[in-house]
């Protein structure tokens, strides 16, 4: 049976689901009610804030899927990661997406994940990078935003009050981009453009028309939400939206990340051959 889009943005909630209710939570504490947020607060260390009920859910689409190992809401190998909403894919690029999210769960249930960007030590690029998987920081400076991501050492810098390059075509692909930002009250909106073709969030395609849109909120001394929305006229039939939400970690100190162990793996050609495959040609 074909696998819907529905399912699989529940069956994508496996690992660092977004914590869909702590905005809510935190307006039920109070919220920002009355406290002045003031800009600089925003520096400091941060980890994604989890949501324990989206193993329940994964495991109710594996259910579906007719797929049973009760270890798999403790681990994720492949390189899919968390969005609760699905991909508004065009017709013609839905199915084949859904059916290589299926493959790759399978894959990794085998014990033989498929190949990925990580195999080939390759960083996240954005929007995956804001999904926090290990800590990351925020440093600011005049004119300029800087987000330290632990894995992969990831570094994207969002420029204040400066115009975004245009036409959009003509930004040069990136892992991270180009990222332009302005306060808007006590919300910071960033556009970010020019995005490498095999950049991709949970294996979404995109085109160089792509556009991601940021409002970064913070909600409360402790605690931040990005609401995303990606925006691409070629692959998606609208634009696709979804909000991570992050709790500050005071004291945390960003760690040396370094992906070197692959060299160990790629001893033979046949590992080789595994580590460095082109992940498309395995779909």
């Amino acid at each position: 049976m074909r696998v819907t889009s529905i399912a699989i943005a529940l069956f994508s909630c496996t690992l660092c689901v977004q914590a869909a209710t702590a905005p809510a939570a935190d307006q039920a504490a109070g919220g920002n009610h009355g406290l002045r947020l003031d800009h600089g607060m925003l520096e400091g260390t941060w980890t994604r804030a989890r949501d324990p009920a989206g193993f329940a859910r994964v495991n109710a689409v594996l259910a579906m899927l007719h797929i049973q190992d009760n270890s798999f809401n403790q681990t994720r190998a492949s390189r899919l990661i968390i969005v609760d909403t699905p991909p508004p894919l065009k017709p013609r690029y839905l199915q084949k997406w859904e059916e290589f999210v299926k493959a790759s769960h399978e894959a990794d249930l085998r014990g033989q994940p498929l190949a990925t960007g990580y195999s080939h030590c390759l960083p996240d690029g954005m929007p995956s990078m804001m999904m926090g998987m290990f800590p990351m920081e925020v440093l600011q400076a005049p004119g300029d935003i800087t987000v330290v991501e632990e894995a992969f050492r990831q570094i994207r810098h969002i420029y204040l009050d400066q115009q975004q390059i245009t036409p959009i075509t003509d930004a040069e692909p990136d892992f991270w981009g180009h990222s332009v930002g302005h306060w808007d009250g006590d919300t910071l909106m960033v556009n970010t453009i020019g995005i490498k073709d095999y950049v991709r969030l949970e294996d979404v395609p995109h085109s160089d028309q792509m556009q991601i849109n940021e409002q970064i909120k913070l909600l409360s001394p402790d605690k931040f939400q990005d609401a995303i929305t990606v925006i691409d006229p070629v692959y998606l039939t609208q634009p696709w939206s979804f909000t991570w939400t992050y709790q500050r970690d005071p004291g945390y100190k960003i760690l040396e990340y370094v992906c070197e162990d692959n060299r160990e793996d790629s001893a033979s050609d046949q590992q080789r051959l595994k580590l460095f495959q082109d992940p498309a040609a395995q779909r």
